[in-house]
């Protein structure tokens, strides 16, 4: 599947361009604060993964297939050798991307995620809120706020969920992401990538933290760095952008 994506050009740079690839019930505008900044020094690419934003929607998700929507994408904007930035999911997908095509990959940053099958369900209120929301039949914002405010305490989560929602409709395929929400927290281990590799954890967060998700990182990216974005959560690149990006910027212009 060719994904929506921006391209945003950068004439007079010939350094490798950078893809921006979002986590769950995202979009490609959610890494923008990441994506705005290198854009003075590189091309850049931000994409709508599957059955999000206004990419197609699809009855399977796996991340074999979604990695193989990144290579068909890039290909069709005419680009050969890349950097990958993924946040969470975004970030499972770009690991898997470069298993698939680890020629094409020049640089791997994975933000808060690590290639893990992770057993924590932390999407359950979430999903009970969307199909809340589609159940009602709503049109406005306001009516999807009250309803959402019965399963969803953090407004934040509301905000950034509500993004994604145009004309009383979600952008996200809620059904198929409920059906295949095993498959997002699930991981096949893959074979070690032979290069150096970013991964870039929030001290606050629980996604990266534990030993064994420590373990597989070095066992399947043995050239990594892991570092820590002190008293950042989950959304580490929203919550600590400038120290998120000094870290990204070290790891790609070096």
């Amino acid at each position: 599947m060719i994904l929506n994506y921006e391209l945003h050009q950068n004439t007079v740079s010939e350094k490798n361009p950078i893809v921006f690839i979002h986590g769950l019930f995202g979009s490609l505008s959610n890494l923008g604060m990441l994506a705005r900044a290198f854009m003075q020094t590189h091309m850049v690419i931000q994409l709508d993964v599957r059955n999000h934003g206004k990419s197609g929607h699809s009855s399977e998700i796996n991340y074999e297939l979604m990695a193989q929507d990144v290579i068909e994408t890039i290909n069709a904007a005419g680009l050969q050798r890349v950097s990958l930035v993924g946040h969470s999911m975004g970030g499972k997908i770009a690991m898997r991307t470069a298993s698939f095509d680890p020629d094409r990959i020049a640089h791997l940053a994975v933000l808060d995620i690590a290639p893990f099958a992770y057993q924590q369900n932390h999407h359950e209120q979430i999903f009970k809120a969307l199909f809340a929301v589609e159940r009602a039949d709503i049109q406005t914002r306001h009516q999807a706020i009250e309803i959402m405010k019965q399963f969803v305490s953090e407004d934040m989560v509301i905000q950034f969920l509500l993004k994604s929602f145009s004309k009383g409709k979600w952008l996200f395929n809620v059904p198929a992401l409920y059906a295949h929400y095993a498959d997002i927290l699930s991981w096949n281990e893959q074979s070690s990538w032979s290069k150096p590799a970013l991964f870039l954890r929030g001290t606050a967060s629980t996604y990266i933290g534990k030993a064994e998700y420590l373990d597989a990182i070095a066992r399947q990216f043995p050239l990594a760095e892991v570092k820590g974005i002190e008293g950042a959560g989950h959304w580490l690149h929203a919550e600590k952008t400038a120290e998120v990006l000094d870290q990204l910027q070290r790891y790609i212009n070096n």
